[in-house]
C-alpha cells in the first residue's frame, strides 16, 4: 500500500491561495495555521509545468533524500494525470522548530518570486493536513556531489566542472543582482536536470542585503544550521566580527566548491572546527590537487573516508563503486583553473571577484550560451535509468502518518 492510501491524507482538503496572498508576513500563518495550495504563475519558461494541488495525483515512488533533521523527506514521485516524474518534498510541520519554519518560509517565498533557468524553482505548494508538499521538477543526475560520490570519486574531469560551475555562478548572480547572499554555496546544492540544466538550489539560507528601502553594504547574521556548511563557508562569515561579511562571501564558498569538484573531497571537513577557522585565516589557500599529489591508493583512501559533505551527516549517500568514472591519478588542472581558485579563495573579500566577473573568466571562455549539450555529452546516462541506486519505499503498510517511513540514512544524498 502507498502512503497516498493513508486515509487522513487523501481527506484532507486543500485550498488554492492566490499568489498575490504570498508574502513574508503570510506565509508563515499558512505553513502552520492553514491549508496552503500555491501554484507560480505563468513566466513564459519551457520549465514551468503545472501540477495540480491534490496529494491523490501523486504516486510516491523512491525516496531519494532528506533534509532539516529528517523532518523532509524528498521523493521521486510520478505526477498521475500527465504521467510526469516529479520532485516531492514533504515536511512534518507539526515538528518543525520555529527556526525551521522561518527557513521554509524564506525557501517557498523566493522559488516565487526568483525566476531564472540556474535557479531551482518550485511548481506547486500546498499543505496537507499539517503536512508540507513541494512539487519541483525532477533533476534526474541529482547534485553534483551525488556525481562525486557515484561516478567521480577522485574528483571530476575540468570540462564537466567548467560547465557545472558556469551554470550555478549564473544562478549566484541573478541572486546577488537581486540582493541576496546564498550563503550554502556547495557541490550538493548544484542540481543537475535529466537534459543538461544546472540549478542552484539551498534558497533556505539566504539573507537578503535590501532591508525597509535600503540596501546594506554588509550584514553580521550567522545562518541557521550552519554546522553542516562550515568548510564552505568564508573567513570573514565565520569570524563574527564587526567587519561582516556580503556577497563576496559566497565567492570564496565557490572557490571551496571548485575544490570539492576538482579532488573528490571537501576542502577541511576533516579538522575540528577551531582548527578549521585558524587554518582559514592564516593558513595557505587551499586548491585543486594537481598531477601526482598523491599515489592512487592515498587518493582512494582519502575520498574514502570523506563519507558526507561536512563531516557531520546531514548529507548521505549510496557508492556504486561498479559504475564509477575513474579520472586518471596523474590528471592535471590548466592555469585559468588553479587563477579562479585562487581569486576565489582570497583572504581579503574585496581581492574576490563577483559573480559576473567570474562569468567572463578565461576559465570559462569555451563555454557557450547554451551548455547544456555539451554537459550531458561528459556525463553517464541520467539516474532515473538506474533505479537501484535509490532506496525504495517499504513494499507494505508503514502505518498511517509519513512521518513513519524510515529509510537508512547512509543510503541518500540529495538535498533538493
Amino acid at each position: 500500500m502507498s502512503c497516498l492510501d493513508c486515509s487522513c491524507i487523501l481527506r484532507t482538503p486543500v485550498e488554492p491561495l492566490g499568489p498575490a496572498e504570498l508574502s513574508q508576513s503570510s506565509i508563515s500563518e499558512c505553513l502552520v495555521d492553514s491549508d496552503l495550495a500555491w501554484i507560480p504563475p505563468s513566466t513564459g519558461r519551457n520549465d514551468m509545468v503545472f501540477c495540480s494541488p491534490n496529494v491523490s495525483h501523486y504516486e510516491l515512488q523512491l525516496e531519494i533524500g532528506r533534509r532539516f533533521n529528517n523532518l523532509t523527506s524528498v521523493y521521486l514521485a510520478r505526477h498521475t494525470p500527465t504521467g510526469m516524474q516529479v520532485a516531492v518534498r514533504i515536511t512534518d510541520l507539526e515538528n518543525c522548530s520555529e527556526e525551521h519554519l522561518k527557513a521554509l518560509q524564506n525557501e517557498v517565498v523566493l522559488s516565487h518570486f526568483f525566476q531564472h533557468p540556474n535557479v531551482m524553482t518550485f511548481w506547486t505548494v500546498f499543505t496537507a493536513g499539517s503536512w508540507l508538499w513541494v512539487i519541483s521538477p525532477f533533476m534526474a543526475y541529482g547534485s553534483a556531489r551525488h556525481l562525486l560520490k557515484t561516478y567521480f570519486p577522485e574528483g571530476m574531469s575540468e570540462a564537466l566542472i567548467r560547465n557545472i560551475l558556469f551554470g550555478a555562478i549564473r544562478g549566484l548572480n541573478y541572486m546577488h543582482q537581486n540582493g541576496y547572499i546564498h550563503r550554502s554555496i556547495k557541490a550538493s546544492h548544484i542540481l543537475i536536470s535529466g537534459d543538461g540544466l544546472v540549478s542552484l538550489s539551498g534558497l533556505n539560507s539566504l539573507y537578503s542585503l535590501v532591508n525597509n528601502g535600503q540596501k546594506s553594504k554588509v550584514v553580521y547574521d550567522f545562518p541557521q544550521f550552519s554546522t553542516s556548511v562550515l568548510p564552505w563557508l568564508s573567513p570573514e562569515l565565520l569570524r563574527q566580527d564587526l567587519s561582516g561579511y556580503n556577497m563576496k562571501s559566497d565567492i570564496y564558498s565557490v572557490g571551496i566548491t571548485a575544490c570539492e569538484l576538482a579532488n573528490g573531497h571537501v576542502p577541511f571537513q576533516d579538522m575540528p572546527p577551531t582548527q578549521m577557522l585558524l587554518q582559514k585565516l592564516k593558513g595557505p589557500t587551499y586548491c585543486p590537487w594537481d598531477i601526482n599529489t598523491f599515489s592512487c591508493g592515498e587518493s582512494r583512501m582519502k575520498n574514502s573516508r570523506s563519507g558526507v559533505d561536512s563531516g557531520i551527516g546531514e548529507s548521505m549517500t549510496h557508492t556504486m563503486t561498479s559504475e564509477r568514472l575513474q579520472i586518471p591519478c596523474s590528471k592535471t588542472f590548466s592555469p585559468a583553473f588553479h587563477n579562479l581558485v585562487e581569486l576565489c579563495l582570497q583572504q581579503d573579500p574585496e581581492k574576490r571577484p563577483s559573480a559576473s566577473s567570474l562569468l567572463s573568466h578565461t576559465f570559462f571562455k569555451q563555454i557557450k550560451e547554451q551548455t547544456q549539450n555539451s554537459l550531458l555529452s561528459l556525463l553517464p546516462p541520467p539516474i532515473q535509468n538506474n533505479r537501484s541506486e535509490f532506496l525504495a519505499l517499504p513494499s507494505t503498510a508503514v502505518g498511517t502518518e509519513l512521518g513513519h517511513i524510515t529509510a537508512n540514512q547512509d543510503d541518500i544524498d540529495w538535498e533538493f
